[in-house]
């Protein structure tokens, strides 16, 4: 008969009288010591990267934030002084602000219908169908310096293409960048011109719904728009929570267009919040006013997202039956 299992486990090693425990007398194996040390080793310049680059500079702009730091003196201690002036008297921080929101209102909600819209279409069985994923999913990999130039070009009111187009049937375009009117619509478009970035993740999502349930749906008389609302959708819509929670932490820190394109004009209609913080950083050379900028973003972002989370509780559809 064998033994039992606490007969064959070997008695735990003794220290002073008293045993100690596996897991100590474990560590105290030289070879374990050599592993982790190895692995501390090689995990080091992750760590470092990370105090140095990411750690270091957020605790920093937290204390920057509550100073006045002109960059070529060192920071002076004021207090809640930047979070007031932000609030009661700094006029731009409120049109920078407004303006952001405008432009999050319209391209997060655009985008994620128009690049699920496309999605869609390319889960079909269509013809050159590899061609057409990677035509939509281009717009999304080129820099964004490059496509800021480009749609400068796009949108030129004197020999753009959208202007140049437009004469041809007798009508004059707007000015686009240079109209305070038109600047946000132009950054609007620029925005579902890369509405096929989350092509890869609706098509994943898209093609986990189990065909079994299109079958039954189809049985039970469903038509396509019945399917796509109560089957498709219902299905994919973590991907779609997913796709619209950065689409929004995206947004708010839109930022290359408004400074290659407009620099924050024509009279500052397309000043853009992060656009604002770096000209209060390194412009006016007002670090703290900038750092503490920053931290009203990072406050806006997380009270954005928690109501967001909270709301999608009563459309997002989990397997596990959560909501």
């Amino acid at each position: 008969m064998s033994a039992s299992v606490a007969e064959r486990e070997p008695p735990a090693p003794l220290a002073g009288g008293r045993a100690v425990p596996r897991e100590r007398a474990w560590w105290r194996s030289p070879n374990a010591r050599r592993r982790a040390f190895y692995a501390y080793v090689c995990l080091l310049p992750w760590i470092l990267g990370f105090l140095i680059f990411t750690a270091y500079p957020v605790v920093a702009s937290a204390y920057y934030s509550f100073t006045d730091y002109p960059i070529l003196k060192g920071p002076k201690w004021v207090g809640l002084q930047n979070y007031a002036t932000m609030v009661f008297q700094d006029d731009l921080f409120w049109k920078s602000l407004r303006i952001t929101v405008l432009y999050t209102l319209v391209a997060v909600p655009s985008g994620v219908v128009l690049g699920y819209a496309i999605a869609l279409l390319l889960n079909q069985r269509v013809r050159g169908l590899s061609i057409w994923r990677t035509l939509y999913f281009l717009p999304s990999i080129v820099p964004a310096i490059a496509a800021a130039y480009l749609w400068a070009w796009i949108f030129n009111p004197d020999f753009g293409l959208v202007n140049g187009f437009l004469t041809r049937f007798g009508t004059r375009g707007p000015l686009w960048f240079g109209s305070e009117e038109w600047v946000l619509p132009a950054f609007w478009i620029m925005a579902l011109w890369g509405a096929g970035g989350g092509l890869v993740l609706y098509l994943a999502a898209l093609q986990q719904v189990p065909t079994t349930l299109y079958e039954a749906a189809t049985i039970d008389g469903a038509s396509a728009l019945q399917r796509l609302a109560h089957v498709t959708l219902p299905l994919t819509s973590p991907v779609i929570l997913f796709a619209f929670l950065t689409g929004i932490i995206g947004t708010f820190q839109i930022f290359t267009g408004g400074y290659i394109i407009t620099a924050g004009g024509p009279n500052n209609a397309s000043l853009f919040y992060v656009l604002y913080l770096y000209r209060n950083g390194w412009t006016y050379y007002k670090m703290g006013y900038a750092s503490a900028l920053a931290w009203v973003l990072l406050i806006i972002m997380l009270a954005l997202t928690l109501v967001t989370l909270q709301a999608a509780r009563r459309f997002v559809y989990y397997e596990a039956g959560e909501r």
